[in-house]
């Protein structure tokens, strides 16, 4: 191991800035708290970085850099071996480009799924209660207000697509509340992990789910992976639960849905075109918005950061992060 090696935090570290810190022993540490990605390309073609290996990056640091795409790869130092991503979505880093590059990337699975999965079932029980109508006209002083009488999960088909670590805790937790869970992958999870869910196709989760929970990564294959041909394949008033990517979901498709009556309610915490979000949903009382808060507690917050640094670390010392994306592992 050189002495001169460098890490790069892109951002800012909230709950393990010790530990951020005490890497100091291992590399001499550097920083980008803000800016612009001009400024940070600059810095880059200026020799600031040269002695860089590891970055620590974030979805939340994403709007002082921009992607990091084939432009911003192109520029990185050729020192750079690891990108040590914090969130357990990494659309915003083009994986195929840093592979080209012998750039290992890592997120945070695991540390997200429980509070995720949470987030998942507040949406999924207020978009069954269409809980946004009471909620908001007792805040006017309208008592109950237009309240429509809600559904109960008990008995109900929960339709999981992606039953990867957060969609296994979702079928945990609606597990019990009396429902029935229904699964699809790419394949077929060994039965210890199913822990008694059904594998079906996609065309047999969209027809038999009376809810469709969200639970994949985002990327070229998943894109749009839920429009207006997979609607008209499920259930009327079917309930759709979205916690993962907003652009797994055609929104203007979503929106014509939910208008015609062919999904009764949705409850979500993402969406295509962050921040922004679309006017047919913003303006639908039956729909369960928040603003993307899955992962925002002090426990998942901390235990994301310190995954992030673990890899860091590991990857400078062992050569291998612990928890590589799965499109680099081979």
């Amino acid at each position: 191991m050189i002495a001169s090696q460098a890490a790069l935090l892109i951002g800012g570290i909230t709950h393990a800035r010790k530990e951020w810190e005490a890497l100091s022993s291992l590399l001499t540490l550097k920083e980008f708290p803000s800016g612009t990605r001009q400024e940070f390309i600059e810095n880059c073609k200026a020799g600031h970085y040269d002695d860089v290996v590891a970055i620590y990056r974030s979805n939340t640091s994403n709007k002082f850099t921009g992607n990091f795409d084939e432009e911003l790869l192109s520029i990185l130092p050729k020192s750079i071996r690891y990108i040590c991503h914090n969130g357990a979505g990494y659309d915003n880093i083009d994986v195929p480009a840093c592979t080209r590059r012998n750039i290992a990337v890592s997120s945070t699975p695991v540390a997200v799924n429980n509070a995720t999965a949470d987030v998942g079932i507040f949406l999924m029980i207020g978009a069954l209660r269409q809980a946004y109508v009471p909620i908001t006209a007792i805040r006017e002083g309208k008592w109950q207000g237009q309240t429509a009488t809600g559904h109960d999960p008990q008995g109900k088909v929960l339709g999981i697509l992606g039953m990867g670590g957060i969609g296994r805790e979702m079928a945990t937790r609606a597990k019990a509340f009396g429902m029935k869970i229904q699964y699809h992958n790419r394949s077929r999870l060994p039965a210890d992990l199913e822990a008694g869910a059904t594998y079906v196709s996609f065309d047999e989760l969209l027809a038999n789910s009376d809810v469709l929970s969200l639970n994949l990564a985002l990327n070229a294959s998943t894109r749009h992976i839920i429009g207006a041909s997979e609607f008209g394949k499920m259930k009327d008033g079917v309930v759709v639960v979205n916690t993962a990517r907003g652009a797994l979901i055609d929104e203007n498709a979503l929106v014509a849905a939910l208008d015609s009556g062919k999904v009764r309610s949705a409850g979500l915490d993402v969406y295509e075109e962050e921040p922004q979000v679309h006017p047919g949903l913003l303006s639908n009382p039956r729909v369960m918005l928040l603003p993307h808060i899955g992962t925002n507690t002090y426990e998942t917050q901390k235990e994301m950061e310190i995954l992030v640094l673990n890899n860091l670390k590991s990857g400078v010392e062992k050569g291998e992060l612990i928890t590589q994306v799965p499109e680099q592992k081979r």
